[in-house]
């Protein structure tokens, strides 16, 4: 240890480090991680202690599924309110994704008007992924050029004439451009074909809007993916997968070799069909919330590293298009400040630990976007942490969360784990609900921070 470098020294009974949960002193010098010292280190000359006690000090959570919608749909969320809730949940990094803002993020131009609004708004860094839609191939590899982290698309109807779905030889089309300079394309999988086939009834009946985005139509996409993956040998990555049918064939890909890796989402994982009200379209999300035997599978899946991490797939809207018909109501769920908790009180239920949850949520994400400078309490790394008091308890309030509209599908329901603070390069950005001024840098893949 650098000791006249050092200005910080976070002192916790419970560090999540990559090698287990032990106790240890943190030594930050410049927002970087210094050295990872035993517990009862000295404090160096002129640093300034702060001591959790029992309260974990995680690494900072990296969420690389977040719909800002800004600009152009700010009025469902913005970069302000976004980063907020990010910063109050133990959020250190988020990536948005190009879609709901308008205009979307397919042209380098559309980026650089994306990066402009998001500058002065962030209070946690903040990267962006491009987009693949029908008429911008060509944009691809300058968009990628540009600091783009990969490309978003998908296969089916996104919801927004803005952004439309690829069709089977416009994705090839894509995955080979993107493969041919090193890239990463993401994909919402459900197969348009069997969409149109699901029987389609409106109304409150969660039971209807569950039976017309069935699994058959995410498996189905997954296998086509992975087959041209396969044949092409690109680098790919399932969305917010729900069908805990499609494990079995992601996993016998990952053996064979594909680049194949998978997501899923607090909401897949925490909340079952069985307990979706009618009329209740907080719920709703496309895929869908499946029942509570799909979950198990998913929990299997996560346990035997089929999926790779989880991240939020916040997709917010104003809650007047939260309308109570399945069918006619946005889709999307809002839980940027609530996934650790929301993640960690399931986890624990099941028998995981909080090591578990910090590779999910933190070291994998940080993996899948090449940010290798977030995602582990270890030398070298951005000093970017989460401080939770896993025992604590508390019940959601829908009016005490920062996101833009105070919707959520967890109002009522009591978490464990109560997030005391969050740091970003050093500096407390979050402390009990009390935010920071912005301090966020803007990041680009190139950078690797």
């Amino acid at each position: 240890m650098s000791d006249p470098d050092v200005t910080l020294l976070l002192r916790s009974t419970r560090v999540v480090t990559p090698e287990g949960i032990r106790p240890a002193s943190v030594a930050v010098a410049g927002g970087v991680i210094d050295a990872v010292l035993p517990y009862d280190a000295d404090t160096p000359g002129g640093a300034r202690r702060e001591d959790f006690g029992d309260d974990v000090l995680l690494p900072g959570l990296v969420d690389t599924h977040v719909h800002v919608n800004d600009p152009g749909r700010t009025e469902w969320e913005g970069f302000h309110t976004a980063t907020r809730a990010a910063a109050a949940g133990g959020i250190t990094t988020l990536l948005d994704m190009p879609l709901n803002s308008l205009p979307p993020t397919t042209t380098v131009e559309h980026l650089r008007i994306k990066q402009r609004v998001a500058a002065p708004k962030a209070h946690v860094d903040t990267g962006f992924w491009g987009g693949a839609i029908p008429a911008n191939t060509k944009d691809l590899r300058p968009l990628y050029e540009a600091g783009v982290f990969g490309f978003k698309c998908f296969l089916s109807p996104s919801g927004v004439e803005e952004f439309p779905e690829l069709n089977q030889e416009q994705l090839a089309r894509a995955m080979a451009e993107i493969t041919g300079f090193g890239g990463l394309l993401i994909v919402h999988a459900e197969d348009p074909g069997h969409l149109a086939d699901a029987p389609q009834r409106g109304g409150p009946a969660y039971a209807d809007f569950l039976a017309s985005r069935p699994r058959d139509a995410e498996n189905t996409a997954i296998a086509g993916l992975i087959a041209h993956a396969r044949r092409l040998n690109a680098r790919v990555h399932v969305l917010h997968l729900s069908s805990g049918d499609a494990l079995p064939l992601i996993a016998a890909a990952k053996r064979e070799g594909v680049r194949v890796t998978v997501e899923s989402c607090p909401h897949f994982l925490t909340l079952t069909a069985e307990e979706v009200p009618d009329g209740a379209t907080e719920f709703k999300c496309c895929p869908p919330i499946r029942e509570a035997a799909n979950q198990d599978a998913l929990w299997a899946g996560l346990a035997d590293g089929t999926i790779d991490c989880i991240v939020s797939d916040h997709s917010p809207c104003t809650t007047d298009l939260k309308t109570p018909d399945f069918a006619s109501a946005w889709g999307g769920i809002s839980s940027l400040q609530l996934g650790l908790p929301a993640v960690w009180t399931e986890a624990r239920r099941r028998g995981h630990g909080l090591d578990d949850v910090a590779r999910w949520m933190s070291a994998a994400p940080a993996a899948l976007a090449g940010l290798s400078r977030k995602g582990a309490i270890e030398a070298g790394r951005d000093a970017d942490f989460a401080v939770l008091a896993p025992e604590a308890a508390f019940t959601v309030d829908p009016a005490g969360l920062f996101h833009r509209n105070q919707v959520t599908a967890y109002a009522g329901r009591t978490l464990h784990g109560v997030v005391r603070s969050t740091w970003l390069r050093g500096v407390r950005i979050a402390a009990d609900g009390v935010l920071a001024e912005p301090a966020g840098r803007l990041l680009e893949r190139n950078d690797r921070s």
